[in-house]
């Protein structure tokens, strides 16, 4: 990890090491911008007076953890790397409970706000709020990013697996539609894989249904 320089009128320079950046800072020559991501501001150099490199962001998008990635443009080395952890389970808990908050207090007679089905419309691109936090996160830490580094071109990693395509390399065309369940139907299938016999207690040679246990409820 560099650390990240901006001149005295706040612009991006090359990061430095951290040894630098030390040395910089015991002699008076900069001062302490940020803490996370570290940040030092030079008091005797301005952008005109400086060489500065280009870099790029790498962007590794995940469900749970995103990586980010900053590479000087002409070397391809990695100056700095940082890794963010979404919060979609939590807000995602978040609405549950408050859905059960609300459910219970009308249940209970209180007061409460009513429920309402008939206006709930959703705008053209909408995104569930797990989804939109990771995204507003990227794009968060992304703009930080511009402001501290000279950042020329941004790049996110997009990857997708066909698991047809990995079992059988020359598959194309329809021949994706006729996998493993094709010529049978979804109950013959079914009947096949369990053997033609009760999951439940292995009963045979009886008409086996989708669920043949019937509940007996309290009289």
């Amino acid at each position: 990890m560099r650390v990240f320089v901006l001149d005295k009128n706040l612009n991006a320079l090359d990061p430095c090491h951290p040894a630098r950046a030390r040395e910089l800072l015991r002699k008076g020559r900069a001062k302490l911008f940020r803490r996370y991501p570290f940040t030092i501001v030079l008091q005797d150099r301005i952008i005109e007076e400086s060489v500065v490199h280009p870099h790029r962001i790498k962007l590794d998008p995940g469900s749970k953890t995103s990586g980010i990635a900053i590479l000087q443009e002409e070397t391809g080395r990695v100056t700095n790397a940082l890794e963010i952890t979404h919060r979609g389970q939590q807000i995602k808990k978040a609405l549950e409970s408050r859905r059960a908050l609300r459910r219970g207090r009308r249940n209970r007679k209180t007061r409460y706000r009513k429920p309402r089905f008939l206006n709930r419309t959703r705008k053209a691109g909408r995104l569930p709020p797990s989804l939109e936090s990771r995204v507003l996160n990227l794009e968060t830490w992304v703009r930080r990013l511009r402001k501290l580094c000279p950042i020329v071109a941004i790049l996110q990693e997009l990857v997708k697996f066909d698991t047809q395509q990995l079992q059988n390399p020359e598959i194309s065309g329809i021949e994706y539609q006729r996998g493993e369940l094709f010529g049978f139907e979804v109950k013959e299938y079914l009947l096949e894989k369990w053997g033609r016999k009760c999951v439940y207690c292995d009963a045979e040679n009886t008409p086996l249904e989708v669920e043949h246990i019937h509940l007996v409820g309290r009289s």
